[in-house]
């Protein structure tokens, strides 16, 4: 059986994980240190607090903005639930708009619809790894007519002065817009490091944060370590110096902190991600020349004169598929031994969002997609000929659904 997107797990990570778990230092410490500091340096933004995960990371922000019940959050209708299920933990309104015609990102357009005086943050989502077109919907929130309509209600969103751009990009690490990385695009960024991404550590994540100049990163950086351990001036590697127990509990915060077993896999990650990217990116050009000549191929968008995508998925579409075909297909697939998978389901089809009123027929784009597309695996070990069995298990089940 070829697996859809297994880590990569190696020697290298092992003695790296082992050295962590005998350094008599496991939870948030000295890696996980170094690990925010790489992927500063890395990404070319301002500060990076590393998080349990990227759900974690976004929910604090949007606390940390000031965000709360009547404001309202716009998001695509195409996405992971948990981009949606995070403004509602917040006590604020996900407010979801269609997608491109051309690619799986939010639409720009459907942005400057969707926005009201209630309006605080944007969560573009950069699907499959490909960035979002930052810079008209930086233009949009810095619009006279639109700042007009913003109103703040804490100090950092009157600092800022309009919405904030929060993005989620849980698939896009290492992927560039402009010669810029992602992390560095957006005012903040919360990035995924779940077991099935580009770049591992088992679970984990980070907010990735690079607001204009005029805010102090640097005091950004304390408080949002303060608010990832419960509101505790100080982590347990600050207390462990001698003499230095004694702490002051600042404020009722959460309990999300990354730990020194979990960066051990990041370093090692980070280390060799060029590799992986070039990797991943032999794989899905492998299966673009393997589908450029099938009349029913619709082959993702993976750059442009802009952006280009960091290969994390290979979106896969079957033109003129329906939802029932295109699920018969990734059936005939399986049973050829190849894992196979969609993303992602549309927020408004599933049941939580559906009771809270979200109607698929607002979101015709979203569904088009949807309802023909099949992620293929790409992951750093499969292999050349492993591609190959991918592409044909693929031609013979739409052959086989289709005719």
């Amino acid at each position: 059986m070829i697996p859809f997107s297994p880590p990569r797990i190696d020697q290298r990570v092992i003695d790296e994980v082992t050295s962590a778990l005998t350094s008599g230092w496991i939870t948030t410490g000295p890696r996980t240190k170094l690990f925010e500091k790489q992927l500063t340096e890395y990404c070319g933004n301002k500060c990076t607090v590393a998080v349990s995960s990227w759900t974690a990371g976004m929910e604090l922000i949007l606390r940390w903005w000031g965000i709360g019940p009547g404001d309202e959050v716009i998001i695509p209708a195409i996405t992971y639930c948990a981009s949606a299920n995070v403004v509602i933990h917040a006590g604020a309104k996900p407010v979801m708009v269609d997608i491109n015609p051309d690619d799986f990102n939010i639409s720009v357009e459907a942005i400057r619809k969707a926005i009201t005086s209630k309006t605080k943050a944007i969560m573009p989502v950069d699907i499959a790894g490909l960035p979002c077109d930052y810079d008209a919907i930086f233009a949009i929130v810095n619009e006279p007519s639109i700042k007009s309509l913003f109103q703040a209600n804490s100090d950092y969103q009157r600092k800022l002065g309009r919405i904030l751009i929060a993005a989620d990009a849980a698939h896009s690490f290492g992927a560039t817009y402009k010669g810029k990385r992602s992390g560095a695009i957006a005012d903040v960024s919360c990035f995924s490091f779940h077991a099935v991404k580009n770049l591992t550590t088992a679970e984990g994540g980070t907010m990735s944060i690079n607001l204009p100049d005029s805010f102090d990163h640097e005091e950004i950086y304390k408080e949002l370590c303060i608010k990832i351990l419960h509101g505790q001036s100080k982590d347990a590697l600050a207390k462990a110096q001698k003499g230095n127990w004694r702490y002051d509990v600042v404020e009722p915060g959460f309990k999300c902190n990354m730990t020194d077993i979990q960066a051990a896999i990041g370093l090692i990650e980070l280390d060799r991600f060029q590799e992986n990217l070039d990797r991943r990116k032999a794989i899905c050009l492998g299966y673009n020349d393997g589908f450029k000549n099938e009349s029913w191929a619709l082959l993702p968008k993976m750059k442009d004169e802009k952006r280009e995508t960091c290969y994390h998925l290979y979106q896969l579409r079957i033109g003129g598929a329906s939802e029932v075909q295109r699920d018969a297909i990734m059936q005939a697939i399986f049973d050829q031994d190849v894992s196979v998978n969609v993303h992602f389901q549309p927020l408004p089809i599933l049941t939580a969002y559906k009771k809270r009123g979200y109607k698929m027929e607002d979101y015709p784009e979203a569904w088009d997609k949807y309802q023909n597309e099949i992620t293929l695996p790409v992951y750093f070990d499969l292999t050349d000929a492993q591609v190959q069995i991918v592409i044909q298990a693929v031609k013979n089940a739409v052959k086989q659904v289709l005719g």
